[in-house]
């Protein structure tokens, strides 16, 4: 049963030192105990039944339908990549596309990373995504498998300390800093936490709910329980990715689901809230309509890359089937906004001569701008397609879908500039 812990704070002394006096003073607070997942009974309305089914379609349709082009693995980068990114702006780190692009160039050229900066940014990329393909496709995802996601994503980091390590303090939400007197949601007593993930981690198990009502509630009890001193969001955030990849639902694409939450942020509060207050279905209906609208947003991505390559075909002009040149406009370009000679041969495992020469042509119909990457590689940016990632990401922000409408409801990429 949900129930209530009423405990008194008493701060350490040491963490007081120079705090006014009524920040210094014990005060009673009561910290909030979910009820456990394994067994649980779920009845929903007819209306978020039909809600929960449609988001499920929207996915699978993401997942199996012809895409406008042949970039499959692409659309799965731009969409982890958007949803990395925006965890790491969260921690103030703003990094524009271009300069991001850059620096995942010369990484890939030869190592270098002297963009500290942009470095961070693509290691929370790599956490992100080697978190998600790890752990999903682990036999059991287990206890250890969500300690796994959070020191993935904090390792590296100025909170590597705690990466993996289950708090063993009390946390707690809004209100003041110094104290969960006045927060508005204290997380469950240090003590209660560990039984807490093995409920969690019993229920990742499971196939007794759809695979969208099991994402919704396994991120709803994770940021419930809140383990961690810090990057629960980040985590909770990846184990939806976790949740739908495992049961099948989204193979290829998880669809940014947070990112549309993150963008509806009173609803997204108000949903958990409702969990927390045994309004379950009320929160699988906010879950379920972003992940609709996340989709929706996905379709429009893939058409203007579709567009995009129109673009490319009609700039380069007449094209022989299976030239290394299509190949690179139809399925290589897509995948990154700069990229570099080497890269490219890589990719179409075509011969560095025939990449050369179908870079040169590129390069003169001004699809492809030269740019260095790392100490000294000759790198390409890809055109239209930073400004495209760019406007995918502020279009995510915007409860309208588009910032020119309104304006973005947390924190985007700027505009790109050259």
């Amino acid at each position: 049963m949900v129930r209530l812990v009423s405990a008194v704070w008493s701060p350490d002394p040491a963490d007081v030192v120079g705090l006014p006096r009524r920040h210094r003073q014990p005060c009673r607070y009561d910290a909030f105990v979910p009820d456990t997942l394994v067994g649980r009974e779920v009845v929903l309305p007819a209306d978020v039944i039909a809600d929960v089914s449609d988001a499920e379609r929207a996915v699978q349709a993401l997942n199996t339908s012809d895409l406008p082009y042949r970039g499959y693995e692409a659309i799965a980068r731009l969409l982890l990549r958007a949803e990395a990114v925006a965890s790491s702006r969260i921690e103030g780190l703003e990094i524009g596309g271009r300069r991001l692009a850059r620096a995942d160039a010369a990484r890939a050229a030869d190592g270098s990373s002297p963009d500290e900066g942009a470095a961070e940014v693509l290691g929370n990329i790599d956490a992100m995504r080697a978190a998600v393909d790890d752990v999903a496709r682990r036999p059991r995802v287990g206890v250890g498998g969500i300690l796994d996601i959070h020191r993935a994503l904090l390792g590296g980091t100025r909170d590597a300390s705690w990466a993996g390590q289950v708090r063993d303090r009390q946390n707690w939400i809004g209100g003041s800093s110094y104290n969960p007197c006045r927060a508005d949601f204290v997380p469950p007593p240090p003590g209660e936490v560990p039984a807490l993930l093995d409920d969690l981690a019993a229920y990742l198990e499971s196939d007794w709910h759809s695979p969208l009502v099991q994402a919704a509630i396994a991120h709803a009890q994770f940021e419930t329980i809140h383990p961690f001193a810090d990057g629960n969001g980040r985590t909770g955030r990846a184990l939806i990715h976790v949740v739908l990849t495992r049961r099948g639902l989204s193979p290829r694409h998880v669809p940014p689901i947070s990112l549309v939450l993150a963008t509806r942020s009173a609803d997204y509060v108000a949903g958990l809230t409702a969990y927390r207050a045994d309004g379950l279905a009320d929160w699988i209906a906010v879950f379920a309509a972003a992940t609709t609208e996340a989709c929706e947003r996905v379709a429009g991505l893939t058409t203007g890359l579709a567009d995009l390559r129109q673009r490319w075909r009609a700039a380069v002009g007449a094209l022989r089937a299976g030239s290394t040149t299509a190949q690179l406009i139809d399925e290589v370009l897509p995948q990154a906004p700069v990229l570099t000679v080497a890269q490219l041969v890589r990719l179409t495992g075509r011969s560095a001569q025939a990449v050369n020469q179908a870079v040169d042509r590129l390069h003169a119909a001004g699809i492809l701008r030269q740019t260095t990457a790392g100490r000294r590689n000759r790198a390409f940016e890809v055109d239209g397609l930073i400004d495209l990632i760019t406007g995918f990401e502020r279009s995510l922000a915007s409860p309208a879908g588009d910032t020119a409408v309104e304006p973005p409801a947390r924190p985007v990429p700027r505009r790109p500039g050259r």
